[in-house]
């Protein structure tokens, strides 16, 4: 092996100024003089070819431009950990030392911060201090001696190893190794070879409680390999790998309370199905994983399913869910109390964004966060109340009726409303005269240009909102709940007009429509509470 090529290059993760790639090939390339190293590039941009030259074939790439020959002087095989740590805290004695400010020490043009240390020997002797440590970048690609991290750093319990030169997962093992009680570890960034079978289990994880494995190309089937030496963990962080079919963790990722997916494209829906009996998980993240539909076949309408049985918290946001049957689905999760669902067709069904949350609201019944806003009882009530309202004419129509005896809705309404017999018990069935004159939902209605002020806090700026004269006192106090983030407290509203000389309507009839109190543009809103 030429000087300065590591005797295991191959297959090895270097940079090259701001490039990261693999060594694909090292050796003699025809018609040239010298050793080459072969380099399959993460950005096929900085690629010229496959990795053939002149008719050879010498490696090859995934992207027909991804690869490049370059000079083993030219590239970086990295650092061991130690000293990245020592570079990164300023704790090589080897570098030229000045004090800048009191807590800052300079190392040519490095500066690193230090709380209360006086000397370099006793930076020195900080350094078993150390219980939070990020390499982010700093070319780690070993672990170092053996035992070396374990006499220097030994009370290190978070390690921030993302994006550095990382090829193995051995090498991360051998790291974690020496670190006796390592609770949370970010890995990312780091494409890297997995084990593909059963091997020998360390306990060099068996107090890890989160793990961050985005952007490493691992596989669910690796994943669940290497889980068997995870046997505590609680969140486990995999965006961006590609992963598409999943497999039942049987026996591994039981004490897992926090799944992050998102950035993988999964076959289908029916993937969640798979891990849907991990019992202590209550957040599941899948953002943006190209599902379309979710379905929970083990429940009939109306109820619970056994599925997911711990599940607090869903994201589905940035996904191609088109029907409403999925959303009326989520309310068969016995747990679920947080929803995030931007982005998905389905969302664009309603042209009122207020008239969409109230539907979402009213099919999930034990939903107290929708898009990171907080759902209060009051606006829980005023979605029922318009539900159970909206849909009134359908449900007489498919064989709803408010004598229990004569109530028979047919199968294809109860699919599309599962939930609307249990609004009515809450609030009883809507009678014929409660549901004449009523407009159609999707009816385009006036905006009225409404000033929205708060007159018991001064120093809060007036608002100015376009709103539908349609739209009932109650999705106005809804709206305003969030708007002017109001704790959980009792909304009253009025208004005033140029027309009426400075005297107040009260808004008092939750159920009234805006256009019921003759409002019109340019007319104040006042809310108080």
């Amino acid at each position: 092996m030429a000087a300065g090529v590591p005797p295991d290059a191959l297959g090895r993760r270097i940079s090259c100024g701001t490039d990261f790639g693999t060594v694909r090939y090292v050796g003699s390339v025809s018609r040239t003089a010298g050793i080459w190293l072969g380099v399959e590039w993460d950005d096929p941009q900085r690629g010229k070819h496959d990795g053939s030259y002149e008719g050879t074939q010498y490696f090859k790439c995934r992207h027909p431009k991804g690869g490049s020959f370059i000079r083993p002087n030219k590239a970086n095989f990295g650092v061991d950990f130690l000293a990245a740590v020592k570079d990164r805290y300023g704790l090589n004695d080897k570098q030229d030392v000045q004090y800048g400010t009191e807590n800052t020490v300079i190392f040519g043009t490095k500066a690193v911060e230090f709380v209360g240390m006086d000397s370099v020997a006793e930076q020195q002797r900080q350094l078993n201090k150390l219980v939070d440590i990020s390499v982010r970048e700093c070319a780690v690609s070993h672990a170092g001696q053996e035992e070396e991290i374990s006499r220097t750093c030994a009370n290190m319990r978070h390690i921030n190893l993302s994006k550095n030169l990382i090829s193995s997962w051995e090498t991360v093992t051998a790291i974690a190794s020496q670190v006796q009680n390592l609770q949370t570890l970010n890995v990312s960034e780091n494409k890297m070879r997995f084990p593909s079978t059963s091997t020998f289990i360390s306990n060099a994880f068996s107090n890890l409680k989160i793990l961050a494995l985005n952007q490493t190309e691992i596989t669910w089937t690796e994943v669940l390999l290497c889980a068997q030496g995870w046997p505590v963990l609680e969140e486990l962080y995999l965006s961006s790998n590609n992963i598409s079919v999943l497999e039942r963790p049987d026996t591994v990722l039981q004490t897992l309370k926090l799944l992050d997916l998102s950035d993988n494209q999964l076959l289908d829906g029916n993937q969640l199905h798979l891990i849907a009996q991990l019992p202590r998980l209550e957040q599941l993240i899948l953002r943006n994983t190209g599902i379309s539909s979710i379905h929970f076949p083990d429940a009939a309408f109306g109820c619970k399913t056994k599925m997911f049985p711990s599940l607090k918290r869903l994201a589905i946001n940035d996904n191609k869910i088109s029907q409403w049957s999925s959303i009326n689905e989520l309310d068969k999760l016995p747990s679920l109390r947080a929803l995030q669902c931007n982005n998905n067709p389905v969302m664009g069904t309603e042209k009122n964004p207020e008239t969409l949350i109230q539907l979402i609201i009213a099919k999930i019944s034990q939903l107290e966060v929708l898009n990171n806003c907080e759902i209060l009882p009051a606006e829980r009530r005023g979605a029922e109340l318009d539900y159970r309202k909206i849909f009134g004419k359908d449900w007489l129509e498919a064989g709803g009726h408010w004598n229990p005896e004569k109530n028979k809705p047919s199968e294809e309404f109860l699919a599309a409303h599962p939930r609307y017999p249990e609004l009515c018990l809450k609030y009883g069935a809507p009678e014929e005269g409660e549901l004449k004159g009523q407009q159609p939902l999707t009816l385009k209605n006036q905006l009225l240009t409404l000033t929205i002020k708060c007159p018991e806090k001064p120093e809060q700026k007036p608002v100015e909102k376009k709103l539908p004269e349609s739209m009932t006192i109650q999705k106005v106090k809804g709206l305003l709940y969030r708007l002017l983030k109001i704790p959980g407290s009792e909304l009253k509203l009025s208004y005033e007009s140029s027309k009426l000389e400075g005297k107040e309507v009260e808004l008092d009839n939750d159920l009234k429509p805006l256009q019921f109190y003759s409002i019109e543009s340019g007319d104040c809103v006042l809310v108080r509470w």
